[in-house]
């Protein structure tokens, strides 16, 4: 019997999904889990469930570092941001796919499924990595049978399979972002209760005094906080404590997702609304007005082809090269404030910046402020004549 390997967490669809690759498409199902910072309990429930439904065999890989060394260090320094919130599921997917590639390359599999719905956009995640990086076939057993999340239940009960019957809302995490959709979440006109927040505590349950955080950056790259070098994923498990006690990190949106559907989507980034806010005040200091303008729109850019699935898209690439080239001066010091869910630097230092306390002070006398004169009076000299004529 051929093999497939299955992306599986142990939730409804994946759990459907073993049964389905057996019984109507007739295949030895071979699961795995991607670690990318998921709870222990969900861990656990991907490994149990295998276990009850018997799958031919179940790995769960730990790629949290690489996760934090290989890709959300490129979301840092590229600031993305989709549409106002720091990208996590969508980083975490091209990952998830090349590990499951080495896993059927592995078994000897001939195809890799999923369980993904024809609605969202992990599909394309997925998908678009499995076809740039292997030849395998893809299956994706949900979306190809039309499931309605009613019909998967039923199937589910009628072949005694495992469910979690106590999961209102579909939850997304990792160790840069948790996101939060589904049930009453799906109308807008609902507001979203506070009982679906984990990471973060509401404006008014935040600390009452506010907190003076330091984040230091190598290259674009964050290495301490509070003065305390530690690997990146250790700043980012700090990162998310700290301000998720202040209250910072939440977002409820209305996104627009990449079939054209807007969906209301909540996330909770604590940790990388710090950083990135921490990282884009840094920049302010050393990079040139050119460069800023510039990488404002590299970073939409690049949180577009990130969010749109196209990780493996050459221009991604070019993207990375130029942040790279251009991080290489934002090194430096920055000191944020957090109370009650806001976030700005107080203080910045670098040996880069550009930034000169002699040229900007008021009281400089070597510079002769007359020599601006000539300049003024050739500024928008092209305009003025134009006002000149049509008087």
């Amino acid at each position: 019997m051929d093999k497939v390997v299955l992306a599986f967490s142990g939730g409804l669809d994946t759990t459907v999904c073993v049964k389905l690759l057996e019984e109507k498409y007739n295949y030895e199902v071979i699961t795995v889990c991607v670690d990318v910072g998921q709870p222990e309990d969900e861990l656990e429930k991907s490994q149990n469930s295998a276990d009850n439904i018997n799958t031919g065999k179940h790995y769960i890989i730990d790629a949290k570092e690489e996760f934090a060394n290989d890709y959300i260090s490129k979301g840092i320094k590229a600031n993305a941001e989709y549409e106002g919130y720091p990208l996590s599921t969508a980083l975490a997917r091209p990952l998830i796919a090349l590990k499951i590639i080495e896993v059927a390359d592995k078994e000897g599999a001939v195809a890799i499924a999923h369980g993904c719905t024809g609605k969202g956009n992990d599909q394309f995640r997925f998908e678009s990595i499995i076809n740039a990086m292997s030849d395998y076939k893809i299956i994706a057993p949900i979306r190809e049978l039309n499931l309605t999340r009613t019909e998967e239940v039923k199937y589910a009960k009628e072949h005694n399979l495992p469910l979690s019957s106590d999961k209102r809302y579909s939850v997304d995490e990792n160790i840069w972002g948790r996101s939060i959709e589904g049930d009453i979440l799906e109308d807008p006109k609902n507001e979203a209760p506070e009982n679906i927040y984990a990471w973060t505590a509401s404006s008014e349950d935040a600390k009452d005094t506010p907190e003076k955080i330091s984040i230091e950056f190598e290259e674009g790259i964050p290495i301490a906080i509070n003065g305390k070098m530690m690997p990146l994923i250790d700043i980012i498990r700090e990162a998310n404590k700290i301000a998720g006690e202040n209250g910072v990190g939440r977002v409820d949106t209305i996104e627009n997702r990449m079939i054209g559907l807007k969906s209301r989507e909540i996330y909770e980034v604590p940790g990388a609304k710090l950083l990135i806010n921490a990282h884009k005040a840094l920049e302010e200091l050393v990079l040139t007005t050119s460069e800023l303008r510039f990488a404002e729109y590299m970073s939409t850019l690049y949180a577009d082809l990130v969010y749109g699935a196209l990780w493996q898209e050459p221009l991604k690439e070019d993207l990375d090269q130029a942040f790279d080239n251009m991080q290489r001066r934002v090194c430096g010091k920055v000191v944020m404030k957090l109370f009650k869910g806001s976030i700005h630097p107080l203080t910045r230092e670098s040996d880069f910046s550009l930034h000169s306390v002699d040229q900007i002070t008021f009281e400089d006398k070597e510079t002769d402020q007359r020599e601006v004169e000539g300049m003024i009076k050739y500024h928008g000299i092209q305009a003025a004549n134009f006002q000149k004529l049509n008087q």
